[in-house]
């Protein structure tokens, strides 16, 4: 692998990121998984949001940018993955990391022109405004003092229309407490295809709760409360059923019926029986190598059609190997469809 930046310090107090075409997975903290910390709206949000739910409590105070949003949350995920990535490879990373903007933005499915170079900026900038109170432990330790999603960052250098090129990040000890004690889940790339903010935070929902279980059930008030929107229960409702007619969510289907709304895991394995056809467990990565084999295909509708048709064969050795080679065939022989 090649470093980020072409030069390494000797005596680091921060970690470099190496580079990937796309991150190989996506890491998620669990605190802020189950809590509702960042704003769902699309515009300035000047709120101060207060929770409590089982002896837990956060406020959640924003800087006058307004509070760090559901979007923002892309760079911690970021700093989430290659900081485990850096665990994973026997380093101890600091809380600083250096990384270059080009990869950040590629990573989490952002453009690479000059305006989102620019959001990245006000990004950082939200995400060291807002500020945290919260007796929410992670990685065993409770941090009374209020902080920031993140504790620093700062520009290492520029190219020649003035846009950062390498960024240094400083993350904030809550957050790295998260990881270092491994309080973390993995999710899907395609989480960052997501265009609305109530999608994401019901796929964090969904993942952080159902998992790998075949479904999972909750009550639509206890859904609002864990989503931590203002809006009446009555528009969420009809959120929630747009979400059902459309399923965008990766991994799971979302469905409702007398106001409890089910997440149903789309690679849920029956136990193995001998005498039983076993469905594979698709790895989440797969589905990104499945979108660039059919472009312009609905990827889980084919994981359907897939399934049914391996259902009458052996099973396969390399599952998500096969599945990949089935979307570029019918991609081939049909086009577009």
């Amino acid at each position: 692998m090649k470093p980020s930046l072409s030069t390494r310090h000797k005596n680091q107090d921060f970690f470099v990121c190496d580079i990937f075409d796309a991150l190989p997975y996506i890491k998620d903290d669990l605190a802020s998984m189950e809590h509702p910390i960042f704003s769902l709206s699309t515009k300035l949000d000047t709120r101060t949001l207060h929770y409590e739910h089982n002896g837990n409590t956060i406020t959640i105070i924003p800087s006058s940018l307004g509070l760090a949003t559901i979007y923002d949350k892309d760079i911690l995920l970021f700093c989430a993955s290659y900081l485990k990535a850096a665990i994973n490879e026997g380093r101890s990373p600091s809380k600083r990391i250096r990384v270059t903007a080009y990869d950040l933005l590629k990573s989490t499915n952002r453009g690479i022109d000059g305006r989102n170079y620019e959001n990245l900026q006000k990004t950082l900038n939200r995400l060291r405004g807002t500020t945290i109170n919260t007796n929410i432990r992670t990685g065993g330790m409770q941090i009374h003092d209020g902080f920031g999603l993140i504790d620093a960052w700062r520009i290492i250098t520029k190219d020649h229309n003035g846009r950062m090129i390498a960024i240094e990040i400083k993350v904030s000890d809550w957050f790295y407490h998260a990881i270092i004690a491994n309080e973390l889940l993995t999710i899907n790339c395609d989480y960052f295809q997501l265009r609305k903010p109530l999608e994401r935070r019901i796929y964090e929902l969904a993942r952080k709760h159902c998992g790998d279980d075949r479904n999972f059930k909750i009550s639509l008030e206890k859904l609002h409360n864990k989503i931590g929107t203002i809006a009446p229960i009555r528009k969420l409702r009809a959120q929630v059923r747009m979400i059902e007619e459309t399923n965008p969510l990766p991994d799971y289907l979302v469905s409702m019926e007398s106001d409890v709304v089910t997440f149903t895991n789309r690679n849920w394995q029956p136990p193995v029986n001998e005498n039983q056809h076993t469905w594979p467990f698709l790895k989440p990565e797969t589905f990104t190598k499945a979108r660039a084999a059919a472009p312009g295909w609905d990827v889980y509708a084919l994981e359907q059609e897939w399934r049914e048709w391996i259902a009458k064969k052996e099973p396969a050795k390399r599952p998500d190997a096969a599945f990949v080679a089935f979307c570029r065939k019918r991609f081939q022989n049909r086009g577009r469809p």
